[in-house]
């Protein structure tokens, strides 16, 4: 009677042993391809998981993957949603979860983007509608210590790569942009202060027009210091961005800045009213935040330009007209080939 107990019990274990094999070892999908999505609620028990991982295919047996979390109580299971789209073991499973790599968007905002772009980036990325972001972006609550009359958080989305969860708000698109700003920002304070007489608010509002001016951070400093010998006489900026960005809050630009366009009545318009805008007109990078604290020392009042990529600066009218002759002679040296189009906002000369 008793060998007859331990030969059971031993046939138990042994098929405990081969049911934890065969539940956790071996690689599993019971979903249809090409994935599934799978929520971990926050705060949920290892068993909740297993349930849920079950259910949804990715596993073979939750009661198996209770046991497996069990044996490794120092690792945690991170909430969040994942995706799993190939066959795999428990043990990969857990690790995946355990590691919390969930499933995240990449999101590059680019240098000099404006809000209306990267509303537009989102909605293409199937993240955020256009206009919940928009909405969004005009309250500007999460930078009012930053720039207490800021009119939007205009300026402070900082151009990065972003990892954005599949489920994103537009009030967690602009956090995670405003608080990549303030690391930026805050690193460019403890230096030298700014070279400029300009509160920090607008030196963001010149660095948004430096950078929507050129695409080479060298000219950045020389594009910033016209804008102040500019400011310093009393001249009108006249930056095309600038007319660009009062058309789009308008909804009214058409892709194309025409000579007309110059003439619209918006504070934005700097070819109508001196000084610079009441906001910033897109979101610059660190060079240009650093080009708009330490503008280049020098007497050009002047830039046009050059059919590179780049600009010629000058000192006169006088000159900056010949420059403007000479880009339209570089323009047919080219054998009629099509020109690198003109940078968002620039109207060819």
């Amino acid at each position: 009677m008793r060998r007859a107990i331990i030969v059971l019990i031993f046939l138990l274990v042994a098929a405990g042993g081969a049911w934890l094999v065969y539940s956790l070892f071996p690689s599993y999908q019971a979903y249809q391809p090409p994935g599934v999505f799978v929520d971990i609620p926050k705060g949920a028990s290892a068993r909740t998981i297993a349930r849920i991982l079950e259910s949804q295919g990715v596993i073979r047996s939750q009661w198996a993957f209770d046991i497996l979390c069990r044996t490794r109580p120092r690792r945690k299971l991170v909430a969040g949603e994942y995706y799993f789209q190939q066959p795999e073991t428990a043990f990969e499973v857990f690790d995946t979860i355990a590691a919390g790599r969930i499933f995240e968007i990449s999101v590059t905002v680019p240098e000099g983007f404006n809000s209306f772009q990267i509303a537009t980036l989102l909605e293409e990325k199937g993240l955020v509608a256009r206009d919940d972001f928009l909405a969004a972006a005009r309250d500007a609550t999460p930078i009012r210590d930053l720039a207490p009359n800021a009119p939007s958080v205009e300026g402070f989305l900082f151009p990065a790569t972003y990892q954005f969860p599949r489920h994103l708000t537009a009030k967690d698109a602009i956090a995670a942009m405003t608080t990549h700003f303030r690391t930026v920002w805050n690193s460019l304070q403890p230096g030298d202060p700014p070279t400029t007489a300009l509160s920090p608010d607008q030196i963001l509002i010149l660095a948004s027009m430096v950078e929507s001016e050129t695409p080479k951070p060298d000219e950045r400093p020389m594009v910033a210091g016209v804008f102040m010998n500019r400011l310093r006489k009393g001249m009108l900026l006249e930056s095309d961005p600038t007319v660009v960005y009062a058309l789009e809050q308008a909804g009214k630009y058409k892709g194309v800045l025409t000579t007309a366009d110059l003439r619209f009545d918006s504070p934005y318009n700097t070819y109508r009213y001196k000084g610079l805008p009441p906001g910033p007109i897109a979101n610059p990078g660190e060079a240009s935040l650093r080009a708009a604290r330490e503008p280049a020392a020098v007497d050009y009042l002047y830039f046009v330009a050059d059919t590179e990529g780049g600009h010629f600066f000058s000192k006169t009218l006088a000159e900056h007209n010949r420059n403007v002759e000479r880009y339209h002679q570089l323009l047919k040296q080219k054998n009629h080939k099509e020109p690198a189009p003109p940078r968002r906002g620039q109207r060819q000369p």
